[in-house]
């Protein structure tokens, strides 16, 4: 037989196993937040958590594959290689399984254990290193395995198709359709590959009537160079550490974003970040990680600001995975205790739109 044509027909295989898989997932959930303080001012979640594999990263992971197929270098024997803090780990590691290809991540040391159980129960093998040396021992393993490194960090951005195919923005606009206020005065995000914020950047300005009248945030944590490139846009920016904040922040600027289709950037703490987290499990009822609470504390900062300048209108921002991720760490007081971090003082401050 042709090995050529095997090749063919175990491509053709791959995509109708991808394509089918997202056929059985339905759309995620625009949430409405009960915030009774903000009196015109509605703000919505857009909850990525109930995607098979469990966050934002599931889009991702799929138009990742989707890309690597198309471009002629996944096959049948390819082992897949991805340098991750953890849920595009672990989404990358559910299409591996579906695909039946081996998958290696390689994760910072300091990656929440039950994000390296997730990443195993797909069949993953995780590889710990100190958190700058992901990019290199990504692409060693590459070579070493004459396998493929994913690099979301490179192609995020140019494997999404950012004007329509059910991508993320095309889903939030469609489902704010009937709402109050449909047409977003903001749409607010975390910076982490960049992809994301690309994509939402572009399909806004892809739409006339939307560049109009909505405008991009991109929350940036401690302890990543996002926000100082976007001040300065010099691309050798560096940080000595990585944030704490898993899934957004990085030590170095990534190809994947950019800063020319984002209207503001902002900085949370860390502690801000995570009290988010912990205030969000009263009001939804589950607990959020911490990345999800960096986007809600920056949605909740232009709220307040709409409300100095009596603007009514609607808010969205992203529900980006379960916090049942992170019990060991920002639902651990013991964990914050040896981190120094103190969310007392921003849950109190929180507490007060609510009471």
């Amino acid at each position: 037989m042709d090995i050529s044509h095997v090749c063919r027909e175990w491509v053709c295989q791959a995509i109708e196993k991808i394509y089918a898989d997202f056929n059985r997932s339905s759309d995620t959930h625009l949430i409405q937040l009960d915030l009774p303080f903000f009196s015109g001012i509605d703000l919505y979640l857009k909850d990525e958590s109930t995607h098979p594999s469990g966050s934002l990263k599931h889009r991702l992971a799929r138009s990742l594959f989707l890309y690597g197929l198309c471009n002629g270098k996944i096959h049948e024997d390819t082992t897949i290689i991805e340098a991750s803090s953890g849920s595009t780990a672990i989404s990358e590691a559910y299409f591996a399984r579906l695909l039946n290809l081996k998958f290696i991540a390689v994760v910072p040391e300091t990656t929440a254990r039950e994000k390296l159980a997730l990443i195993e129960f797909y069949g993953g093998q995780c590889v710990k290193v100190p958190g700058h040396d992901i990019y290199a021992e990504s692409e060693r393993l590459e070579k070493a395995l004459n396998g493929y490194y994913m690099n979301q960090f490179l192609y995020a951005e140019r494997a999404t198709d950012w004007r329509s195919n059910n991508n993320i923005a095309e889903s939030i606009f469609k489902q704010m359709a009937k709402e109050t206020h449909p047409i977003p005065e903001w749409v607010i995000v975390g910076a982490g590959t960049g992809g994301t914020s690309a994509t939402i950047g572009r399909y806004i300005r892809y739409k006339p009537h939307l560049y109009k009248r909505t405008k991009l945030l991109v929350a940036d944590v401690e302890n990543s160079v996002f926000y100082p490139f976007y001040q300065t846009r010099d691309a050798t920016l560096t940080a000595a550490v990585g944030s704490r904040i898993e899934g957004i922040g990085r030590p170095r600027v990534e190809p994947s974003f950019n800063p020319d289709v984002v209207d503001q950037m902002v900085v949370i703490p860390d502690a801000a970040s995570i009290a988010t987290a912990h205030w969000l499990q009263g009001i939804l009822g589950r607990k959020v990680g911490a990345s999800t609470g960096t986007n809600v504390y920056a949605a909740l900062q232009t709220m307040q600001t709409m409300q100095k300048n009596r603007q009514t209108g609607s808010l969205v921002t992203l529900l980006c995975d379960s916090g049942e991720r992170y019990l060991n760490t920002y639902f651990n007081d013991a964990w914050l205790s040896e981190k120094q971090i103190d969310i007392q003082p921003y849950l109190a401050e929180l507490n007060q739109l609510t009471n």
